[in-house]
């Protein structure tokens, strides 16, 4: 079975919502879309093309899916080239007809599993629901973090209150640090989270 890596954009307080533009996602009145681009530097975004280059398949939630539909079909530079080529998975339960070429609908999370069994590294970029949702059913074997040094206090979070499961993690590679302030922090799956400990006693 592959591997499948979660590659999320986040605030310091998790907000993953419409980095990319101030159009992006302005869902419940969130005002500050376009958040990304004053951090952005050579490295980071050398980084990023690291991990398109790297998967063999993309799935994507379907807000996610639509902006990506919407845009990168357009666009013949490196990273437009490797995703129109890649074999793409949408969750959806609505969607029958996927306008992107190469792309597949998956109508429940539980299809993922078929997907990883097809493919050797899966990655879902930005949709933070389908990201929770994955992660409940523990099909995540990765999450790459790309963490900003920002807050908003508002906007769709990653974990908003009484969402996601007890897990642990560990890190998969040391944190890169890139000159604009963002840092990648990648992290494995790693079983149960350790509790019940008293740190005095260790």
């Amino acid at each position: 079975m592959g591997t499948l890596s979660v590659d999320l954009f986040l605030t310091l307080d998790g907000v993953y919502q419409a980095p990319g533009g101030p159009d992006e996602d302005t869902s419940d009145g969130f005002t500050f879309g376009g958040w990304q681009a004053a951090y952005s530097d050579e490295e980071a975004g050398a980084a990023i093309v690291a991990g398109i280059d790297r998967m063999d398949a993309l799935l994507l939630g379907r807000r996610t899916y639509d902006i990506f539909a919407g845009y990168w079909p357009k666009q013949s530079d490196h990273i437009g080239d490797t995703l129109n080529a890649l074999p793409k998975f949408v969750e959806s339960r609505t969607l029958t007809d996927p306008r992107w070429e190469g792309t597949t609908a998956l109508t429940d999370v539980k299809e993922v599993a078929a997907v990883k069994e097809r493919f050797n590294d899966v990655h879902v970029i930005g949709s933070g629901v389908l990201a929770r949702s994955l992660l409940e059913a523990d099909l995540v074997d990765r999450l790459n973090l790309y963490l900003y040094p920002l807050t908003f206090g508002t906007g769709k979070r990653l974990f908003p209150d009484g969402a996601g499961v007890p897990a642990a993690f560990r890190l998969a590679q040391p944190p890169q640090a890139f000159p604009n302030g963002a840092i990648l922090l990648a992290y494995d799956r790693a079983g149960d989270p350790v509790t019940g400990i008293d740190i005095s006693q260790s």
